[in-house]
């Protein structure tokens, strides 16, 4: 088992929540394609609460190749993301990774998501709250499944967190890339109230704890 550095999660409490922050006008939604070439690419799909959080930090990792906010888990196909946020369609916000297993593994991401997001409270991250924020993997083989789930397991086992994990497994099904103005969000609004005093922080412990595993600029 991956030796794993557990660090406490910036709380998000009592600050403004991803879903009452952006009235940008929707543009139309990219095409989700592997760009790579010469290279095998894997892909994960995790939902750890509002993909404007995470998203940033996934695209830091050596071996990401590409990292899209989006949605997935639900019924309505190809939803908006004002039909996500009703809490109607079933959709989680979610990350889809696509990477090169021949420098980043599995293990290794479902380490960065296990600390970069609170997977013990259900259908919460901090102010964010309904079932579009639960924290769930969208397994794309048994492989991913039984990983997800063994590490599951041996962390409520070892009393890392206080609380039981709550996140669910979920068979991936499709995947729908959130509308422009979400793609690349920390790196195109750095200077907004909400990147700075929400997922500033998160990135930066993030780097702390996970300098090795950083792309080399």
């Amino acid at each position: 088992m991956l030796k794993i550095l557990f660090v406490s999660v910036v709380s998000l409490m009592g600050l403004s929540s991803c879903a009452q922050k952006d009235n940008s006008p929707k543009t139309k939604k990219e095409k989700n394609t592997m760009t790579s070439s010469n290279v095998k690419l894997d892909t994960a799909t995790f939902g750890t609460g509002c993909f404007w959080c995470t998203e940033a930090i996934f695209q830091q990792l050596e071996g990401v190749e590409k990292v899209t906010s989006g949605y997935s888990g639900g019924t309505v196909p190809h939803p908006t993301y004002e039909q996500v946020t009703s809490k109607t369609t079933g959709h989680a916000e979610c990350l889809n990774i696509m990477y090169d297993p021949a420098k980043i593994s599995f293990d290794e991401l479902l380490e960065v998501f296990w600390q970069t997001h609170d997977p013990t409270t259900l259908n919460r991250q901090g102010a964010d709250v309904g079932t579009q924020y639960r924290s769930v993997v969208f397994y794309h083989n048994e492989e991913q499944r039984a990983k997800t789930a063994k590490y599951k397991a041996e962390l409520d086992k070892s009393g890392a967190f206080n609380d039981p994990i709550v996140t669910s497994l979920e068979k991936f099904t499709v995947f729908y890339p959130a509308e422009e103005y979400h793609q690349n969000y920390y790196n195109n609004n750095g200077e907004q109230g909400y990147c700075q005093f929400v997922i500033r922080p998160k990135v930066e412990k993030f780097e702390k704890v996970f300098k090795s595993k950083l792309k080399k600029h």
